[in-house]
């Protein structure tokens, strides 16, 4: 599949700066294939009308975030609506400031389609969902679109389908609020579908505020956005997308709370979405939270130190480093090959030579050698990550276009000669280390 020049430019441009695209992810896709199986897995169920949660797992730098955009664009492709958010000290599940609130209004701000990805899409999706229901009642009661039966009927259809969401919790202020909305589209009142959007995202400081605007005696808080997640997620459906997809990232600024007792709550709040997914008491919604290894494990501040979620996050006791268990809610990530990392660059290569004039001389063999020469630096094995090396080597090419009188050997400086012009007489650098470990030393002086 060919890149274009502006998903390259936007590929390139993230790498750089250490941070995941929102866009052209597949072609930078490498390894990976059974933790995204097992989440494609995920969105079946969904849309079955299940409910799904999954914590993916692994060390800075490691992919969560970028396993976490890549199903992310498959759901989009599938249909569905996606919402994703990172937290962070001002954004958290729970909170005695509005830490939660925030949270919910950020996931609405980034609510994305398959036609509206850069978020901003719940106006569409209830314009959508208008206009179906407009469809319906043309079809089936043969009135011309603009006539006055034509306007109470669909009033009335909307009614009749809003009310099968009052079984849910809010589920009836929801459904006055989208009719608010509707009002507002059939007389003009601009006014009135804005605050029916602000009422949606959250915006409403008290009750007082809502009910002169929309005669709406709720507003979403802290204490209950959640319910208004699961009715979003049933409305979505109705609406005829495959369901809606959460995404949390960055969850080690829960596991970071230094209070306890807000850290707990926190905890509790995912011990919810835990329970309401695993047994069946929410549908259409599918939840992934992005952590690394200490979030979940650590046992005095981690979610293992809240029993109720070890017991249910625990690993298969049976399961190996070969033979993952890719059924529980948890996917830990592994670290990838230093194969799968070279595949990784020469994409990257390839993506960076479509975006410049003249192709960078950049062989297989030098990338070899970069790695090499990065893996060997003192506790590579321990803290390099492919991040990391992403990063670097995005910088080492962004040079040679800088610097094109500059050859690849001149750049990089300790990458090994043979890599760039092969020599079968010349020592390598780790030979040359064994020879006299300190003659590369020699000429060192401290001044």
């Amino acid at each position: 599949m060919a890149v274009s020049k502006r998903e390259a430019t936007t590929i390139l441009t993230a790498l750089s700066a250490g941070v995941t695209p929102r866009a052209g992810l597949r072609h930078i896709a490498v390894g990976r294939l059974k933790e995204v199986t097992a989440l494609k897995q995920d969105l079946n169920q969904i849309v079955a009308g299940g409910a799904t949660v999954r914590f993916v797992i692994g060390r800075y730098g490691s992919g969560k975030s970028f396993l976490l955009q890549l199903i992310r664009t498959y759901a989009l492709e599938s249909k569905f609506v996606v919402a994703d958010v990172d937290f962070s000290p001002e954004r958290r599940l729970f909170g005695s400031g509005d830490e939660a609130l925030a949270t919910y209004r950020e996931l609405v701000r980034n609510l994305s389609t398959q036609t509206r990805p850069d978020g901003n899409a719940l106006p569409t999706i209830i314009d959508k969902w208008i206009s179906g229901i407009q469809s319906k009642v043309a079809v089936e009661q043969q009135y011309q679109p603009g006539t006055p039966e034509f306007t109470q009927a669909v009033k009335l259809k909307i009614i009749q389908t809003l009310n099968s969401m009052e079984e849910m919790v809010h589920g009836f202020d929801f459904g006055q609020v989208i009719n608010a909305y509707y009002q507002g589209q059939i007389e003009g009142d601009d006014v009135r579908k804005s605050n029916a959007i602000r009422w949606l995202r959250g915006e409403f400081a008290n009750k007082t505020e809502a009910y002169a605007a929309l005669k709406v005696r709720a507003i979403i808080d802290s204490d209950n956005y959640y319910d208004y997640l699961k009715i979003l997620a049933r409305f979505v459906r109705d609406v005829g997308y495959s369901g809606l997809v959460v995404c949390f990232d960055e969850a080690a600024y829960l596991y970071k709370i230094s209070n306890s007792i807000s850290r707990k709550n926190n905890y509790e709040a995912i011990l919810t979405i835990v329970n309401d997914c695993l047994q069946g008491k929410a549908g259409s919604i599918g939840f992934i939270f992005g952590g690394t290894p200490e979030f979940l494990e650590d046992q005095r501040r981690g979610l293992f130190s809240y029993e109720a979620l070890r017991s249910r996050l625990s690993s298969n006791r049976f399961a190996t480093a070969e033979m993952q268990d890719l059924s529980g809610p948890v996917l830990s990530l592994p670290s990838l090959t230093n194969e799968e990392i070279f595949v990784l660059l020469q994409k990257i290569r390839e993506i960076y030579n479509g975006t410049v004039p003249v192709q960078l001389q950049v062989n297989d063999a030098a990338i070899h050698s970069f790695m090499e020469d990065t893996l060997r630096r003192i506790g590579a094995k321990e803290f390099a990550t492919p991040r990391e090396l992403i990063r670097d080597f995005v910088s080492l090419l962004n040079l040679l276009v800088q610097y094109p009188d500059k050859s690849w050997k001149e750049v990089v400086g300790s990458l090994t000669p043979a890599a760039v012009n092969p020599d079968p007489t010349a020592m390598t650098d780790k030979e040359q280390l064994e020879a006299d470990p300190l003659d590369r030393f020699k000429d060192f002086k401290v001044n």
